[in-house]
């Protein structure tokens, strides 16, 4: 619940308005990325460090790592820059969109502040929080409109200052104080300006005078005197009597900090630290091992914490300088995931991308990230045989630990126990470059979607290849190349590429084209290939079909563009001369209204019960039942951690049902709870087992909270379940396909795919008493059965 806090103020806000942020850390997870530093503060013996929209905390006597994120309350924006009040023990977060976060150390709530973010009469682009500098109680915060002062007493806004001519918005860098006057580094030549920190009047521009001009860009205080660099790098000594250039810098910096009463300037390749007297005492570059562009620093004792790029926070020491030791959360290569998959015990993640209109440039050179045992480990650029553009992933299912990933440039790459091995290419494989007229050394190999069938075949689409679909058998080793001429004449420019491609239960491949529509190609038949286009023949909306599953029933859910659409009837597919695909029509507010129309949707994924995750590019994830007609959850930024509305990918773990979630701006997972029905009964048990009372899971009424309830996990698709007492007496009942967790009907009992939920209530809705009780299982189908007993503590 977010409460809204309002405080009247005289000055250019007016109103104040805080916003407190929610936790989600009960159900999701965060899987952000760490390697890039954006600025890197301290206090009280740790270490705040921001990557690109989440901020870790490092305790250095402790060594341990905490992180603060979306599911802590973040917004997950872009963050520009950070500080820390050791007095009231908060960190302050600024971000490019003026949004500006508070969290509190002592009761890890967040406060988020958005008078700068929703100010009309400031333009976006000048929103931006360029820096925080803290007096006496105050935040003087820096921004490309001016100065703004916040109060962290009593967290409100105070004055601001548009120290322009008249009164203009200009670009102020940063600000100290020194002598009770505060000073002011302004860009586009407005030079450093400064004023007396004690007059009542400082938001009249005339009160501010310029010091000298130029564009400067940082300025701090150490000691008895601040220094101050210009754009030029030259860099500025200022005290109370004087104003001079001692030298000039040979770099521009990209931050500068004050810590252990030493100035620390960073710029891209080296830390430079001097003492209070401008006297360098120490200055750090990379190494071969290290090979990177630094981004800020910050002193503590006889340690150096330096924020870079490409390896989180490398910390060395003052008198070594040549060692230096990675500090940084676990987390993948990259926030930009373009591709996921979670199908077998290890989460693979990509990072290569293609424009919508499937142009692979400009090429990334990124590698991959895997998570196993909740710990993500990388496959770097250098490992990977130069495939670029890495995409899609598909996980051997006769042999998990041989994985390919399709590169929309250099074709599949294999990995074999987590080692790359081979990339297959147009010379040692049946895949084929694109042909470019006057070009004939121009190769180009465009794989994009990849798919294992039942058999243990992999399936692949290359672009603008004279045969698109291709299979693979790893047993074997061979290569088969299918034609598409018959509705792709022009290769090169007939079809840009493929989205997605699926395989059902006929053995039929379900493509999803730029242009084309809707292919489905069958080897087995006469007529192996054919399409659909036509919004007015086939109910297609869009001819750009973006995503592809096939359910639990066999039914294909095709995404387009421009909305979503089911073939119910995938066997009849090709003897109907007219195939037709059905929209999804549902009551809101009592109004019949066309489900996602008009959205366009970037993945979907049917879970264990037959409950559909559909991502889109700018509407968050939703959670729908079997058929489309129950919102079991939709999922924006503004509603959970998640720190974009533009869904890349999703795929669901089978065993536990947790969901990964790839936004723009990194992954969140969330547990859904579900899981894949198992072949047999074998293996059901029921968990906590014994129910105590610490434990708290028992009387709520919301099954989708999976940190409440008894679990009976190991189900196989179609079972019932009966609960009693010790001495026979029904307790509950529940069985697939009837009592479902996605239901509105409030079930005290439900099934979920291959896990039930109990809330432990009985017939009468009451929580039952202390005892043991009999969970008997029946599979309806092959009638096999099991019996658990669950302790219950009251």
């Amino acid at each position: 619940m977010h409460k809204t806090v309002f405080r009247f103020l005289l000055f250019f806000f007016g109103l104040s308005l805080n916003l407190g942020a929610q936790d989600f850390s009960t159900l999701w997870q965060a899987h952000f990325s760490y390697n890039d530093i954006v600025d890197v503060v301290s206090g009280n013996d740790k270490i705040y460090a921001a990557a690109q929209n989440a901020v870790f905390e490092y305790d250095t006597l402790t060594e341990e790592i905490k992180t603060i994120t979306t599911v802590e309350g973040l917004s997950g924006e872009q963050i520009t820059t950070i500080l820390y009040s050791e007095e009231f023990q908060y960190l302050v977060i600024g971000y490019e969109t003026g949004l500006i976060e508070v969290y509190s150390e002592i009761d890890n709530s967040v406060l988020t502040v958005v008078d700068i973010l929703e100010k009309e009469n400031i333009t976006p682009a000048n929103k931006s929080i360029n820096h925080f500098y803290e007096h006496e109680g105050l935040v003087y915060i820096s921004t490309d409109y001016g100065v703004s002062v916040y109060d962290l007493e009593r967290l409100e806004f105070g004055d601001t200052y548009f120290l322009g001519n008249g009164g203009s918005q200009i670009i102020v860098n940063q600000v100290t104080v020194l002598n009770n006057e505060i000073f002011a580094a302004c860009s586009s030549a407005n030079g450093l300006k400064k004023a007396d920190l004690s007059n009542p009047n400082l938001i009249d521009f005339s009160q501010w005078t310029t010091v000298i001009g130029g564009n400067f860009v940082r300025i701090n205080t150490v000691g008895e005197q601040a220094y101050a660099v210009r754009a030029n790098r030259a860099f500025f000594e200022i005290t109370n009597t004087s104003f001079t250039q001692l030298f000039v810098l040979p770099l521009t910096p990209t931050d500068t900090e004050v810590s252990e009463n030493n100035l620390i300037i960073s710029n891209v390749n080296t830390i430079q630290v001097y003492d209070e007297n401008a006297q360098l005492i120490a200055s750090y570059t990379g190494n071969q091992d290290f090979d990177t562009r630094f981004s800020s620093a910050v002193q503590i004792n006889d340690e150096v914490y330096i924020g870079t790029e490409d390896f989180g926070v490398l910390k060395t020491s003052v008198s070594d300088g040549l060692t230096y030791t990675e500090v940084k959360p676990n987390g993948p290569l990259f926030n930009e995931i373009f591709r996921l998959n979670a199908e077998s015990e290890v989460v693979w993640a990509t990072f290569g991308n293609y424009t919508p209109a499937f142009d692979p440039a400009p090429l990334t050179s990124r590698g991959l990230s895997y998570l196993k045992d909740e710990v993500w480990e990388d496959i770097p650029f250098d490992s990977v045989l130069g495939a670029r553009d890495l995409s899609r992933i598909s996980v051997n299912p006769f042999n998990p630990s041989q994985v390919f990933v399709s590169s929309f440039h250099d074709g599949i790459l294999e990995i074999n126990n987590f080692q790359p091995t081979i990339l297959y290419n147009q010379e040692n494989s049946g895949l084929e470059s694109l042909v470019v007229p006057g070009a004939p050394n121009f190769i180009s190999i465009r794989v994009s979607a990849s798919i294992f069938d039942n058999n243990g075949v992999l399936w692949s689409m290359s672009a603008r290849a004279p045969n698109p679909l291709k299979s693979y058998d790893p047993n074997s080793g061979s290569w088969q190349g299918y034609d598409f001429s018959s509705i792709i004449e022009d290769t090169l420019l007939g079809e840009f590429g493929f989205f997605d491609i699926a395989i059902d239960n006929n053995g039929t491949k379900w493509i999803g084209g730029y242009a084309n529509g809707l292919y489905a190609y069958n080897e087995s038949l006469a007529n192996p290939l054919k399409n659909i286009t036509s919004e007015e023949q086939n109910n297609l909306p869009y001819p750009r079909v973006t995503a592809l599953e096939i359910d639990n029933r066999n039914q294909l859910w095709v995404g387009t563009f421009s909305g979503l659409r089911v073939l119910y009837n995938t066997s009849g597919f090709f003897d109907d001369p007219n195939p037709t695909l059905n929209s999804i029509i549902i009551l809101e507010d009592g109004i019949a209204q066309e489900l996602l129309e008009y959205q366009t949707i970037t993945d979907i994924e049917v879970d264990g019960s037959n409950n559909k995750w559909i991502g889109t590019v700018d509407a968050g994830v939703f959670y729908f039942s079997p058929d489309g007609q129950n919102t079991i959850y939709h999922f924006t930024k503004d509603n959970s951690p998640l720190p974009s509305n533009r869904i890349t990918d999703i795929s669901i773990d089978p065993i536990n049902g947790i969901v990964y979630i790839a936004t723009t701006r990194g992954m969140l997972s969330f547990r859904a709870g579900g899981s894949k029905p198992e072949e047999t009964l074998e293996d059901a048990f029921a968990y906590p087992n014994p129910v105590r009372p610490e434990y708290d899971v028992l009387g709520y009424n919301d099954l989708n909270d999976i940190n409440k309830g008894i679990k009976i996990s190991g189900l196989t698709e179609n079972v019932n379940i009966k609960i009693t007492d010790i001495e026979g007496n029904l307790v509950a009942e529940a069985q697939s396909n009837i009592n479902l967790r996605s239901s509105t009907a409030n079930y005290n009992f439900a099934i979920d795919g291959g896990t039930a939920v109990w809330n432990g209530k009985n017939l009468a809705n009451s929580i039952v008493r202390t005892g043991v009780y009999l969970v008997m299982i029946s599979d309806l189908d092959s009638f096999e059965t099991k019996v658990l007993k669950v302790l219950i503590v009251r």
